[in-house]
C-alpha cells in the first residue's frame, strides 16, 4: 500500500485547504476549538455551504449528487475539514438514509428525497432504538399497520439524536408481527410534522439536549414512503449500519482534538509537568496513527471497488475507545482548570474549562452505532468464525 499522496492529490489538498480557510466561519471554528457542538442554525448553515459546492454527499455516486471523488480524496477532504475547525456533517442524511434511498429506493423516492439531502435543506433523524430494543434491534415493537393508502404507526423510539431538529425520520417498524423477528421489519420515511408525533427531550450527562424520546400515536405514513419491500427492513438496516460504523471511527476529528490538546498544554505557562503531558500525548498519537493506517486499508480497498465488510466494526471499536481516552487525558491534564463547569469566567485555559463536557458526551460513543460489545461479537463471528 502506497502511503504517499500523488502530486494530483497534493494539489487537491491545497485547494481544499484554501477553500476551508476562506469559508469556515470564525464562530464555528471557535465552537470546535472549545470542543463544543454547533447549534442547529450553525450546523445547517455549514452544510448548506458544502451543498452549494457539491461537497456534502462525499461518498455518493455522481449520478445522485456526489462529487465523484476517490476514497483518498474524500479522506483528504475530511482531514482538511477537521483541521480547519469545521464540524463533521450530520450523518443521518448523507451517510445513512441517502445511500439507502439511492440503493433500495424507487425512482420517485430518489427524485423526491435525494436533492434535499445533497443541498443540506432537509434534516433527518434515525428511528431505530426503543426502550427494549437497543443493541438487540430485532426486538423492536413499533408497529406499522397497513391501511388502504397509508400505514398507521404506533410505538416509541428512544435516544433519537436531533429529532427536535429533524424534518424527516427514517424508521424501522414492525409490519408483520407474526413473522420471525428480523423478517417482520420494514423501513419507512416519516415526516416529523405529521400529527400524532410527540418529541420529548432527553438531557444527557454533558448537560445538553442532543437526544429525544419520540412517541407515535396513530401516525399516518403514505404507502409510497416504504423503502424497498415489506420485510426488507433488517437487510436495509445492516447495510446502513456498516456505513455508520465506518464514519464513527473519527480519525480526522481525533487529529484535531490532539492538536487542541497540544496547544492547550503549551499555552498554560504554569503547567507543572509538561514532560509527562507530552509523553502521554505521544502515546495517544501513536495509537491514532495505527488507527489511521487501518483506515487507510479501508480507503485503499474502497478505491479498488471492494465493499465495506466486518472491518468497519473494528474501526468503530478502536476509534471510539481512542476518542474516550483522548477526552479523559484532556480532563486529567487540565487538573483544576477542568473543574470550571459552566463558569462565567475563564480559569486558566478555555479548552481545559470545556473539556469535561466533551468527556461526558463521549461516554456514549462506545454505545451508539451498536455497542462495542456487540461489534466484538460481529468480528468473532464474521472474521474468526466463532
Amino acid at each position: 500500500m502506497n502511503l504517499e499522496f500523488t502530486q494530483e492529490e497534493l494539489d487537491f489538498q491545497k485547494s481544499i485547504r484554501a477553500w476551508m480557510r476562506e469559508n469556515v466561519p470564525e464562530a464555528l471554528e471557535r465552537v470546535s476549538a472549545l470542543g463544543n457542538m454547533p447549534t442547529k442554525s450553525q450546523q445547517q448553515q455549514w452544510e448548506r455551504c458544502l451543498g452549494k459546492q457539491g461537497w456534502l454527499a462525499l461518498t455518493w455516486p455522481e449520478q445522485y449528487g456526489g462529487p465523484g471523488w476517490t476514497a483518498t480524496q474524500r479522506y483528504i477532504f475530511d482531514i482538511e475539514r477537521a483541521m480547519a475547525g469545521a464540524p463533521p456533517t450530520s450523518p443521518f442524511g448523507v451517510a445513512m438514509v441517502g445511500p439507502v434511498i439511492y440503493t433500495f429506493g424507487s425512482p420517485e423516492q430518489k427524485e423526491r428525497w435525494l436533492p434535499g439531502i445533497t443541498s443540506g435543506e432537509t434534516l433527518w433523524c434515525q428511528g431505530y432504538s426503543e426502550p427494549n430494543a437497543g443493541s438487540d434491534l430485532a426486538s423492536l415493537k413499533t408497529r406499522a399497520e397497513r391501511k388502504q393508502d397509508h400505514y398507521l404507526v404506533n410505538g416509541q423510539k428512544i435516544w433519537t439524536t436531533q429529532a427536535h431538529w429533524a424534518d424527516m425520520m427514517f424508521c424501522l417498524v414492525r409490519t408483520d408481527p407474526e413473522a420471525k423477528k428480523q423478517q417482520g421489519i420494514s423501513f419507512l420515511l416519516i415526516d416529523m410534522k405529521t400529527p400524532g408525533i410527540e418529541i420529548r427531550p432527553i438531557y444527557s450527562i454533558d448537560g445538553h439536549h442532543h437526544l429525544n424520546e419520540v412517541y407515535f400515536t396513530d401516525v399516518e405514513v403514505p404507502l409510497e414512503n416504504l423503502v424497498g419491500q415489506e420485510g426488507m427492513g433488517w437487510t436495509i438496516a445492516k447495510f446502513l449500519l456498516t456505513h455508520e460504523r465506518t464514519t464513527i471511527a473519527g480519525v480526522a476529528d481525533s487529529y484535531y482534538a490532539l492538536a487542541r490538546m497540544k496547544q492547550a498544554i503549551e499555552d498554560v505557562p504554569y503547567y507543572t509537568d509538561k514532560p509527562s503531558a507530552r509523553r502521554r500525548m505521544a502515546e495517544l498519537e501513536v495509537e491514532l496513527m495505527a488507527l489511521e493506517y487501518t483506515n487507510f486499508r479501508t480507503v485503499a480497498a474502497t478505491d479498488e471497488g471492494k465493499p465495506f465488510g466486518p472491518e468497519s466494526s473494528g474501526l468503530k471499536i478502536k476509534g471510539t475507545e481512542l476518542q474516550q481516552k483522548m477526552s479523559q487525558a484532556m480532563v486529567e491534564m487540565g487538573g483544576l482548570m477542568s473543574l470550571a463547569w459552566d463558569s462565567p469566567m475563564e480559569v486558566g485555559n478555555e479548552s481545559f474549562n470545556n473539556a469535561p463536557r466533551r468527556y461526558n458526551f463521549l461516554r456514549a460513543c462506545t454505545i451508539y452505532g451498536g455497542s462495542n460489545e456487540i461489534q466484538k461479537n460481529v468480528l468473532a463471528k464474521m472474521l474468526l468464525g466463532l
